[in-house]
């Protein structure tokens, strides 16, 4: 041995700094998505950039375009290429930016969420996007400053930044340790697929690409019957009754609504899969195309509800959906966060809520509310129909709208008052000892079960007309799920005894000022 290999050899190791500690080192982006992220500034500058290019002829403001264009892909690469992120014990840190940096840090311990999306363009490199959220509300469409997105990791780091961030529990178990594995809830059936047309979610993009075409249409000045294939259709119409015509086209976009469901539903909902994890997590995992993966720890899990639209209950369908401190609520939360079974038969969400919360709350016998709520749902929704009718009717009297408008309105009274019926039928509640349970709804019936441990405090509301009938609405705000729950038109007694169950000795001061003032 040399004198220098000696000197080496007595050099002490220089170990890395670890994950998770204070000098933990810097990640950064998959490379691999400046194969992507070109193409799809590119994409979305099309618009801008075929328009400097076919209209600009020569002028000047044709290069503004063009420089937008470039300006759009250097962003996009360079935030590809500059962005790091990093895992210190206390906090998680991002950063990026070349001619203007940014950072960010977000507590570890207020992580709450780690959704992980592949979408078909993460896909086709085997990466994905990793969605880190303390769970408050961002009412932008982009990610609020409590939620960190990393749009380009493979999907074995994703799945590690979720195991690092959600399951602290198991930090300080031996890696040789093994593992239980998990324990499967709930998994897609193929003949839940009959569900899908109940949902109502073809109608939707039926409704949207009519709007969209109308929309294209009406700026382009173009008139669609000069097609001979509409003409066709349109005189095949003119030639056969108005009932008849009417009927065919009822059946023609039932067909089709029910189509896109079940296309909507197996992109949504196939492979869909819950699981319970050792370290006491849920794990939900869906997508054909875009899949996602979401993580709910069952130490915020404040409750478990049940939701039941009109026609996926006439099918005898439900879906599930966990009440659960950090998820995103708002128009994604059915959508990831919460969902913890996807339209399916009423037997088995019942079975998901026990398989989830150890009991099933939400089939509990509800207490049926008082007579004088039928009353109150029959008004609300006969007089709104009446209030339309009596506007419309203005209106042709003024001759600005002809007379069948106002007697159509006339005809869904009826209906009107079965909605307001069947509200009544679904209004109920009850108290288990652990959960306050309420249902309400007749297009969208719910009937939610919430642990009273999780309330926050009972609130006792009273309109004008509820106190001539001797009614009161409670309301239970949680921090989860959709932040509060109602329970409607129950009697004042019944009411404020629920309340001081659910909450022992919290209303006991004002009750006792009530019968002192009295």
């Amino acid at each position: 041995m040399t004198p220098t290999e000696a000197a080496e050899s007595t050099e002490p190791a220089v170990t890395p700094p670890a994950e998770g500690t204070q000098d933990a080192p810097w990640h950064h982006l998959d490379r691999r998505m400046l194969l992507i992220r070109p193409v799809l500034d590119l994409v979305k500058s099309l618009p801008v950039l075929l328009g400097a290019l076919l209209f600009g002829h020569g002028e000047p403001w044709q290069w503004i375009g063009l420089v937008f264009t470039a300006i759009a892909v250097f962003t996009g690469v360079s935030h590809v290429l500059t962005s790091r992120y990093r895992i210190t014990e206390s906090q998680v840190e991002w950063r990026t930016g070349l001619l203007q940096r940014k950072q960010r840090a977000i507590p570890r311990d207020r992580i709450r969420t780690v959704d992980v999306t592949s979408e078909p363009k993460h896909r086709l490199f085997s990466l994905a996007a990793a969605r880190i959220g303390t769970g408050r509300h961002s009412h932008g469409k982009g990610p609020g400053k409590d939620e960190l997105v990393l749009d380009a990791v493979t999907t074995a780091e994703a799945q590690r930044l979720r195991t690092l961030l959600l399951h602290r529990k198991t930090e300080a178990v031996s890696p040789e340790a093994a593992a239980p594995p998990d324990q499967l809830i709930a998994a897609v059936d193929k003949r839940w697929l009959r569900y899908a047309p109940f949902t109502l979610s073809g109608l939707a993009v039926v409704g949207a690409v009519v709007g969209t075409v109308y929309h294209f249409a009406h700026e382009l000045h173009f008139d669609p019957v000069q097609f001979s294939l509409v003409q066709a259709v349109v005189g095949h119409f003119a030639d056969t009754p108005v009932w008849l015509s009417l009927v065919v086209a009822a059946v023609g976009l039932l067909v089709l609504v029910s189509l896109l469901s079940i296309g909507g539903y197996v992109l949504s909902f196939w492979n869909f899969r819950l699981t319970r994890e050792p370290a006491g997590t849920l794990h939900v995992r869906r997508g054909l195309i875009t899949t996602r993966s979401v993580s709910i720890e069952e130490d915020r899990l404040r409750g478990a509800e049940i939701r039941e639209p009109l026609p996926l209950r006439l099918a005898g369908g439900a879906r599930c959906v966990a009440i659960a401190a950090g998820l995103r609520e708002g128009k994604s939360a059915d959508k990831g966060g919460g969902l913890l079974l996807p339209p399916a038969p009423l037997a088995r969400a019942h079975e998901v809520v026990t398989e989830v919360l150890g009991e099933d709350p939400v089939a509990t016998p509800l207490v049926r509310h008082p007579r004088r709520a039928l009353y109150r749902r029959l008004s609300r929704a006969v007089l709104g129909v009446l209030l339309l009718a009596a506007a419309l009717y203005g209106l042709a009297w003024l001759g600005a709208l002809p007379d069948w408008p106002w007697q159509a309105a006339l005809v869904l009274v009826p209906f009107a008052a079965l909605v307001g019926w069947d509200r009544y039928r679904g209004l109920g509640h009850a108290f288990t000892g652990r959960y306050l349970v309420t249902r309400s709804g007749s297009l969208d019936r719910g009937t939610a079960a919430v642990r009273c441990d999780g309330l926050t405090g009972i609130v006792v509301e009273r309109s004008y007309f509820q106190r001539r009938a001797r009614l009161v609405t409670l309301i239970a705000p949680v921090a989860a799920g959709k932040g509060k729950y109602h329970v409607l038109d129950v009697g004042e007694a019944a009411g404020l005894a629920l309340a001081d169950r659910a909450l022992p000795g919290l209303l006991t001061p004002f009750l006792t000022a009530d019968r002192d003032r009295g």
